[in-house]
């Protein structure tokens, strides 16, 4: 297993992409420490782990509070002896769907306090808990809009601007000390709980919108939560050992270029002379 006796730590473990996320380094052998407000949800991602023998704790943690954040990372040293993941993938509380100048101020600066605060606290309080032993990974999430210019997002896109930037910078802090520092960007998981929600409710409205999503990419297909666990565990593993200070981008190529305009590519071949 690729994370055996690895200790990680999950803040939103309630959330779907937080909850794969655990999953994936669970089913690797680390024992994932989960965190949320409300613990029913994180519960439940508890139980499917559990019920796949994988090593998993509990905890109510608030993720903007320096010492419910400091207490419950003591707590893990004197349980399990070390932090090898930190992962934070709680809610930013984001408006979209309103142009800027028809935003308020209060609904613009939501996301970046709450996105910048929390990940400030939690990645700041793994790399001193992990300095001791000189090793480990602190892992965020970002979106399409950190890498390319999207309206109508609101303040969520210079969150994942701030975002991308912090962790940056906390890498180039934290590499001396055999610290790894990496932010996933992803371009929205269409089996995610916000997008299943949307289309149960939204029709074919939120049908087209997908569709718009998915002509924007490369590929033509969003990635999906499985994608995005998948790569916080190769990340989270030696394999990724000298990968750290940059964003990793799984949007299917959206930020690289929008790429709606093309739709089918013809292979030619010609004739032998």
């Amino acid at each position: 297993m690729l994370l055996q006796n690895r200790n990680a730590i999950i803040y939103g473990a309630g959330g779907s992409l937080g909850g794969a996320v655990a999953t994936a380094l669970a089913a690797e052998g680390a024992h994932v420490f989960l965190t949320g407000h409300n613990l029913e949800s994180v519960k439940r991602t508890a139980s499917k782990i559990e019920a796949a023998s994988g090593k998993v704790s509990i905890d109510q943690v608030d993720a903007r509070n320096e010492k419910s954040v400091d207490d419950h990372i003591n707590s893990v040293l004197r349980r399990a002896g070390s932090v090898d993941i930190s992962f934070n993938a709680i809610g930013w509380q984001d408006t979209q769907d309103i142009p800027l100048t028809d935003m308020t101020l209060e609904d613009f600066m939501r996301p970046i306090n709450i996105a910048l605060e929390t990940q400030f606290i939690t990645a700041t309080a793994a790399g001193r808990a992990m300095i001791t032993h000189k090793s480990g990974v602190i892992l965020s999430l970002t979106a399409t809009p950190g890498g390319i210019g999207y309206a109508n997002v609101g303040g969520f896109g210079p969150a994942c601007n701030g975002v991308e930037g912090f962790s940056r910078n906390l890498a180039s802090e934290l590499g001396p000390y055999g610290i790894r520092v990496v932010n996933i960007r992803s371009a929205g998981s269409p089996d995610s709980r916000p997008f299943k929600e949307a289309l149960e409710t939204g029709g074919v409205e939120v049908k087209d919108f997908l569709k718009k999503l998915e002509d924007d990419t490369m590929l033509k297909q969003l990635p999906l939560m499985e994608d995005i666990a998948n790569t916080a565990v190769f990340l989270s593993s030696s394999m990724a050992g000298k990968i750290t200070g940059v964003t990793i981008d799984i949007t299917a190529g959206t930020t690289s270029a929008l790429n709606y305009k093309v739709t089918n590519i013809a292979f030619l071949k010609k004739d032998p002379e």
